[in-house]
């Protein structure tokens, strides 16, 4: 056994968009040391991109995974794995499984993530940055709009990785495997989600031996956006929960 006393680095893994985090969020974690990353294209299948994200992260021994949105069930599945550099995790507006239910909208989301063109551009992209709205975007530090949800995409997102990563997101499932995740969790919840729903914290709460949620009053899906300052103080005050030190398996 050995015992590791250092900070660890917070590796913040992207939401769906699969754009890097920003230099402004990152700024908000103080020094500790830090790393993001721009989620791989075309790959459909969540354990991929756990794949990505640990061979990224090789490195390092000692880590705390953020993942927010798709990155957060990015990160569930890679903490499922045991790494034997993870100290903490943090998932935001997150999931275990798939969180859509409706039968309807799930054959409506394989129908836009299948679109190109113009037709990604005007009509899933749209549709998909409704679906992220909250009536509280506009109150955080950095107000937020639907039209700038859409950009964040068009930006970052081709429309065959959108398609992926749907795919990915609709045979995600977790659930039997929560109790494989044994370090510190914090569940950071937005207070108003469409997108993910009421139920998908509560299965990660349950299912997760030492996990912890909070509920940002007065937040939709893109908090971490709209409200940078607000989140990045409830995962500081988390990890200054975290013990400082970690007792690593040799084997």
């Amino acid at each position: 056994m050995s015992t590791s006393e250092k900070n660890p680095t917070l590796v913040f893994i992207p939401c769906f968009s699969g754009a890097p985090w920003g230099a402004e969020q990152l700024a908000l974690y103080g020094e500790a040391p830090k790393r993001t990353l721009r989620l791989p294209e075309g790959v459909d299948d969540i354990e991929r991109y756990a794949d990505h994200v640990e061979s990224t992260i090789a490195d390092l021994d000692d880590y705390v995974l953020v993942g927010d949105s798709f990155g957060a069930n990015i990160a569930l599945a890679l903490a499922t794995r045991r790494p034997p550099g993870l100290r903490a995790l943090v998932v935001s507006g997150g999931f275990a499984a798939n969180p859509v239910d409706s039968k309807p909208w799930k054959a409506l989301m394989q129908a836009i993530g299948s679109a190109r063109g113009p037709l990604y551009r005007q009509l899933t992209l749209r549709a998909h940055a409704h679906r992220l709205t909250s009536p509280f975007d506009g109150e955080g530090q950095v107000p937020w709009t639907r039209a700038r949800s859409r950009e964040l995409f068009l930006a970052n997102t081709p429309a065959a990785s959108f398609g992926a990563r749907l795919r990915a997101v609709l045979t995600a499932d977790y659930v039997d495997a929560l109790g494989r995740v044994q370090v510190p969790t914090l569940i950071l919840t937005p207070f108003h989600d469409v997108l993910i729903g009421e139920s998908a914290s509560k299965v990660m709460l349950a299912g997760i031996p030492d996990a912890r949620e909070v509920v940002l009053a007065r937040t939709g899906h893109m908090f971490r956006f709209s409200h940078p300052a607000t989140y990045a103080a409830s995962v500081n005050d988390f990890l200054a929960t975290v013990p400082t030190t970690r007792r690593n398996a040799d084997a």
